[in-house]
C-alpha cells in the first residue's frame, strides 16, 4: 500500500510528488498524458528563463522519481474506499493508498464516483472544480486536491505551489506534525 497515490503529473501533481517522496512517503504517480501543460511554452516560471511544457512536466516527474516516486503511466477509471485507504482502478491493475492528491487539471470525473462535492470553476475555460478547504482537503476524508482542479489559477507556477501545500499539508497529516522541507546550501 502507497502512503500517498496522486493522480495527475503536471506542474501541481508533479510537485506534490516530489515532496511526499523526498519525506520518504511511498509515493504513486497515476498520469495518463492528458495534461494541458505539454502545449505550454513558458517564459513566466520563476527561476526558469524559459522552458517548454512538456520539459517542465519531464524534469519534474524524474525529480520525483529521484526520491522513490513510482509513475504509472495510465488513466485512474475509479476511486472506492477500503478499510485503510482508497482503491484506485486504472486500465490494467489498481493501487492503494493512505491518501489520494487530484491534481487532475480540467479534469473532475472522478468527482461523482466517490462522492466528492464539485463547483464551479473561476478560471477560463474550467469548467468544474473540486470543493476543498484552505488545505486541500475534499469533503471525503483522505482525499485532497491541488491545482487547477482545486481552483487555484492555471498558471504553472501557482498550480505547482499548490501542489507542495498540499503535499506538506498531507505529510503533516501522516505524521502527525507539522512538516517542513528545507534544505540548506553546504
Amino acid at each position: 500500500m502507497y502512503d500517498v497515490a496522486i493522480i495527475g503529473a503536471g506542474p501541481a501533481g508533479g510537485s506534490a510528488a516530489i515532496f511526499t517522496a523526498k519525506a520518504g512517503k511511498k509515493t504513486v504517480i497515476l498520469d495518463s498524458d492528458q495534461g494541458v501543460t505539454k502545449r505550454a511554452m513558458l517564459y513566466n516560471h520563476y527561476g526558469v528563463k524559459e522552458i517548454t511544457g512538456p520539459q517542465l512536466v519531464k524534469t519534474g516527474i524524474e525529480q520525483a522519481k529521484h526520491y522513490g516516486a513510482e509513475l504509472i503511466e495510465a488513466k485512474v477509471t475509479g476511486i472506492s474506499k477500503t478499510e485503510n485507504g482508497f482503491k484506485l482502478q486504472y486500465e490494467n491493475g489498481e493501487v492503494e493508498a493512505k491518501h489520494v492528491i487530484l491534481a487532475t487539471g480540467f479534469l473532475t470525473d472522478l468527482a461523482e464516483s466517490i462522492g466528492l462535492n464539485t463547483k464551479p470553476g473561476t478560471e477560463p475555460r474550467v469548467k468544474t472544480i473540486f470543493d476543498v478547504d484552505a488545505n486541500g482537503k475534499t469533503n471525503v476524508e483522505g482525499i485532497w486536491a491541488a491545482g487547477t482542479c482545486a481552483g487555484v489559477s492555471v498558471h504553472t507556477i501557482i498550480t505547482a505551489g499548490d501542489g507542495a501545500k498540499v503535499a506538506i499539508n498531507v505529510i503533516s497529516e501522516l505524521n502527525g506534525e507539522r512538516y517542513v522541507d528545507h534544505d540548506v546550501l553546504k
